[in-house]
């Protein structure tokens, strides 16, 4: 209980240690009962409530329960009754065999007092199995010449009851010859003798008939019998004789197992027993006993196993004849085979070339080929013969050997591998044959190139390819083997424009994939004449070509080029002279554009894309001539501007355009001198002009400059406000004002006739659109402003635009 105490703080070991304790309560004892075997299910075996000192209804109530482990449970608790009653039939003897006492042991508990008691219940025995012999009848031989007293064992009974239900004696049916005696043991058991009490005679009782009763102590009493059966058994003074010593038989091989060949006989001038004859086969070398059987009874001697005379044409069976007792005499039977055709030409390689070049001569040797035929006479002639029509002969060599040579020349393109058919046939009636498969492959050597299919090949590459692009691939073909196949793919050297084709383009050596080293250009050239070579690995190698023509395809990467009116490159502006009394459709001038491109992709088309004052002048679609659409009037200014589209006709269309400037005068003077009235006429427009523009400048900057004091100014007022709130030094106080407010955009609202204004707080941004000066009204990033600290503008002063494409932008006309 010491170790109990150790541990007190778990309530899980407190209720173990009272549980112990109370298995080593002297109080507790032990409860025992007595109840027979074979009782149904359910049968009362004690008032365990009586002896626990408890009413029934408390048992459930007391959490009794049994305890027990390693086997079935055979008892349980009858709750209404308080009784412990079986849990199924019990079986004394399975449980403790032949044990003097069968006691079983277990443990009731009381939970609800941790108490626990021993039970124990002795099963006691009934007599319910009786005694039994091993067999039901028993059969002992004994010679008529045995002396009376001698004693023969008998079998014992079995019986697993114990006690007085066990085995308890034996007893011998009446009989005037034989007695029993009854011998016990140290250990308790009975071992019954039979003892001969007179002289037999087997002429006057040949079989005596006894009956041996077992039985035990039980009531009431049971028994088993063993009927025994005594045979006198007769003295033995003749030997068996055969009706002749020696037997002679001749047989074909091909006689079916079981055939019989024929039957020995052997008398024995004995009576009974004595003159019983069996056969035997006596010891002898070899496998005679494998081939043929002897009937023991009968005599007959027939095949057990198929006879071959090529094995042994003869053989010599012994036989023994002899009687009950065991005299015996001997014979002999002589057997001759006699042979048939039954064995087909056996075909042995002795010696072969599993590979011959495909360049050998005629009569180059492939195989030495051995016939034979086990058979004898003329089953043994055998003649052999190639089958088909292949290019090999059979040649007559030593004894039974064949020389198997070419007949000619081999081509393994064509043939790469023999399956060469031998037939051998011997001379019986019906003949047999043999049919053997020799492999042979053909070895090759180079004598074929490598061959294109086609010879030529074309192909076209969009121009503008991506370096390292494959474009092209050619294949050739070997019928040759292994590296006599094995072909390796170059290009002949040449140049284009000077320059070797290798830096055009490579080709896989393995593969014949034709690569490109470079973007191609269709307007430097337009197709590439290349000679491919294929070259195999034989030695030595032979290789052939095969031209490559790419042409290439031209795509739309040029756009027009103008060619007139030509740029000048000093700056100024060519003119063109239009006559004021120039007709509708007068060719003032024509713009002349080409494309570097080709087909599709070099169709120009001409249209005016702008003109100073419309309806003027007109340009042809396809010829780029520009020609006055209706007559010239006085009010149409001096000067006229065009400009001139000019698109080709890829996917995508790219295009270029062309300024022109015409002069509508008479002559050149005239061009002159109205050009120097206009200039005079506009210079006090263009003064006045310039001052509007200023005055304007002017008033939106400081409107502008206006809103940005007054906008810092409350963004300073928030930022104090907030600042007493946190009572924190963090946040924006120790930065420079620069870093607060930024002004910017002032230029590019003079330029742009709009204002934007960069707000900074440390290094997020956000952005103010003003569309006027005269609005109050802003786009501001609210993710921003959010993200920390920063400047805070009302929310009255936040627009509902959700995105960059509603923020609004404001223009002075």
């Amino acid at each position: 209980m010491s170790n109990c105490l150790a541990f007190r703080n778990g309530r899980g070991l407190a209720l173990l240690c009272a549980l112990l304790g109370s298995l080593w309560d002297p109080g507790t004892g032990q409860i025992r009962y007595s109840v027979r075997e074979e009782l149904d299910k359910g049968s009362f075996v004690g008032n365990l409530s009586k002896d626990l000192g408890l009413e029934p209804r408390e048992l459930a109530q007391r959490g009794v329960r049994i305890v027990s482990r390693g086997r079935a449970q055979l008892f349980s608790l009858n709750p209404g009754s308080g009784g412990l009653v079986t849990a199924g039939r019990i079986d004394r003897e399975e449980l403790c065999a032949q044990s003097a006492r069968c006691l079983l042991h277990f443990n009731v508990l009381i939970e609800d007092k941790l108490k626990i008691f021993e039970v124990e219940v002795d099963i006691t025995d009934i007599n319910d199995n009786a005694p039994s012999f091993p067999t039901e009848e028993l059969e002992i031989k004994i010679g008529e010449l045995t002396d009376p007293g001698t004693r023969f064992p008998l079998k014992t009974a079995f019986d697993p009851d114990v006690g007085t239900n066990s085995l308890q004696n034996y007893k011998l049916s009446p009989t005037d010859y034989f007695s029993l005696v009854v011998n016990t043991a140290s250990d308790g058991a009975k071992y019954p003798e039979l003892v001969l009490e007179r002289s037999l005679d087997r002429e006057t009782k040949a079989v005596h008939q006894l009956d041996l009763t077992a039985s035990d102590g039980g009531d009431p009493v049971r028994s088993g019998a063993l009927c025994i059966q005594v045979i006198v058994v007769d003295a033995n003074d003749n030997p068996p004789v055969f009706t002749q010593p020696e037997y002679h038989v001749s047989v074909l091989e091909s006689v079916p197992v079981g055939t019989r060949l024929i039957t020995v006989n052997a008398t024995d001038p004995d009576e009974g027993f004595n003159a019983q004859v069996s056969y035997i086969l006596d010891k002898m070398p070899g496998k005679i006993a494998q081939v043929f059987q002897l009937n023991s009874a009968t005599g007959d001697i027939s095949i057990l196993k198929s006879l071959d005379y090529e094995e042994a044409m003869s053989y010599e069976i012994k036989i023994e004849a002899q009687d009950g007792p065991g005299l015996f005499s001997r014979a002999k039977v002589l057997v001759t085979v006699l042979d048939v055709n039954d064995n087909a030409p056996e075909v042995t390689i002795a010696s072969l070339t599993g590979a011959v070049p495909e360049e050998a001569a005629a009569g180059s040797e492939i195989a030495l080929i051995n016939v034979h035929d086990r058979d004898s006479g003329q089953n043994g002639q055998v003649s052999i013969f190639v089958l088909g029509n292949l290019p090999f002969n059979l040649e007559k060599s030593v004894g039974q050997y064949y020389r198997l040579v070419t007949a000619g020349s081999l081509d393994r393109e064509q043939v790469s591998q023999y399956n060469i058919s031998l037939r051998a046939t011997d001379g019986g009636t019906p003949p047999l044959s043999t049919e053997t498969r020799i492999t042979l492959q053909v070895t090759d050597i180079n004598d074929n190139p490598p061959t294109f299919t086609p010879a030529s090949y074309s192909a076209y590459i969009p121009e503008n390819n991506p370096r390292g692009a494959s474009v092209f691939c050619v294949t050739a073909q070997d019928p040759d083997s292994e590296d006599n196949a094995r072909i390796t793919y170059s290009l002949t050297d040449d140049t284009l424009q000077g320059v070797p084709l290798s830096s055009y383009i490579t080709i896989n050596s393995n593969t014949g994939v034709l690569y490109a080293l470079q973007s191609f250009d269709y307007e430097r050239f337009r197709e590439l004449q290349l000679v491919v070579t294929a070259s195999d690995s034989g030695k030595p190698p032979l290789s052939s070509n095969a031209s490559l023509h790419l042409f290439l395809v031209d795509q739309n990467d040029n756009a027009p080029e103008i060619l007139y009116p030509v740029v000048p490159t000093d700056g100024s502006t060519g003119v063109e002279l239009a006559p004021r009394s120039a007709e509708p459709g007068y060719l003032v001038t024509k713009v002349v554009a080409v494309d570097r491109d080709s087909g599709q992709n070099a169709w120009l088309s001409y249209r005016l894309l702008k003109a100073s004052e419309p309806g003027l002048f007109t340009v042809g679609l396809h010829t780029g001539e520009v020609r006055t659409a209706r007559a010239l009037l006085d009010r149409d200014a001096l000067k006229q501007s065009l400009v001139v589209a000019v698109q080709d006709h890829g996917q995508p269309p790219l295009s270029a355009t062309a300024t022109l400037t015409i002069a509508v005068a008479d002559s050149i003077p005239d061009v002159l001198a109205d050009l120097g009235s206009v200039q005079t006429s506009s210079e006090p427009r263009d003064a006045d002009l310039t001052l509007y523009l200023v005055v304007a400048v002017a008033v939106v900057s400081c409107v502008f400059l206006a809103f940005v004091i007054a906008l810092l100014a409350l963004r300073l007022r928030r930022w104090h406000a907030v600042r007493l709130l946190r009572a924190s030094s963090s946040g924006l106080a120790g930065a420079p004002a620069s870093h607060l407010v930024g002004v910017a955009g002032v230029q590019a609202f003079l330029q742009t006739y709009s204002q934007e204004v960069s707000v900074t707080a440390d290094s997020r941004q956000s952005h103010l659109i003003f569309p006027q000066p005269n609005y109050a009204d802003m786009l501001l990033s609210q993710e921003s402003w959010d993200k920390k600290d920063g400047l805070s503008v009302p929310q009255s002063l936040l627009g509902d635009k959700g995105d960059e494409s509603s923020q609004l932008s404001t223009s002075n006309h």
